[in-house]
């Protein structure tokens, strides 16, 4: 998927045989949604597709994700970084605080934000080219100036495109991270969680908002993960068993 982040894409760990890499529970709603790597895959690719050649994009373009750990969220960030842009994530605890990034007064090239912070009054949505708005479904209403990437994203093929190989040297966020030190830093992560190939990491989505950790860190070791919203500690027991969970975040 992403060059360089060392994300596996092999149908020998952590799943096999259409056993998903990456899982998304919410525990108020109740709300489960399991993809495999050929599922995320599909994601990655519908939104690289939006990326290059609805938005046309590509290798130095920068993206502004203010998105939840979410499915969504992995599939708009792999797919932004499997075309070689330049990713400024932030998480919700940074609303209101300034962002200090090179370019940082300068619209961004593509802009992905949920309803609910764009309609925060605590937030500084930074400008955009292209903005979507990412929704837990279909949204009924869309402001103008914005698009449903839920809607724009199925325009696109979830078959790979042909990509570009991405240097190990370029900048994978606008402060100049490369690609190759993201790559590491990934690496640091998962040994420091003690992940190994076919382990199952249950993440609390409101305390690890950072994707190195619940996104990046497992792919690196080989390893799946459990994104649970609105996480039930009541439930904690049965969700260790029902989803094979090996490793806690």
């Amino acid at each position: 998927m992403v060059a360089h982040l060392t994300v596996s894409t092999s149908t020998d760990a952590p799943e096999q045989a259409g056993q998903p890499l990456l899982t998304y529970c919410d525990d108020a709603t109740g709300e489960r949604t399991a993809l495999t790597v050929g599922q995320l895959g599909g994601w990655v690719a519908r939104t690289a597709g939006l990326l290059r050649d609805g938005c046309g994009l590509g290798p130095g373009s920068r993206v502004a994700v203010l998105l939840p750990p979410h499915w969504r969220t992995a599939a708009v960030l792999l797919g932004a970084w499997s075309v070689g842009m330049a990713v400024s994530f932030r998480p919700r605890a940074t609303a209101g605080l300034p962002v200090l990034e090179p370019g940082g007064d300068r619209p961004y090239d593509a802009v992905f934000v949920t309803p609910e912070r764009l309609d925060d009054w605590l937030e500084d949505v930074p400008d955009g080219v292209h903005r979507y708005l990412v929704g837990t479904g279909a949204l009924a209403d869309v402001p103008v100036g914005w698009l449903d990437w839920s809607a724009e994203v199925l325009r696109h093929t979830d078959t790979p495109p042909d990509y570009a190989a991405v240097h190990p040297a370029a900048p994978a966020t606008p402060d100049g991270t490369s690609y190759a030190a993201w790559g590491r830093l990934a690496k640091e992560v998962a040994a420091q969680l003690d992940l190994h190939p076919g382990d199952r990491l249950l993440v609390d989505a409101a305390e690890h908002e950072q994707p190195v950790k619940w996104l990046l860190a497992p792919l690196a070791a080989g390893a799946s993960v459990v994104i649970c919203a609105n996480l039930d500690p009541a439930g904690s027991a049965d969700r260790m068993t029902t989803e094979h969970i090996t490793r806690v975040l």
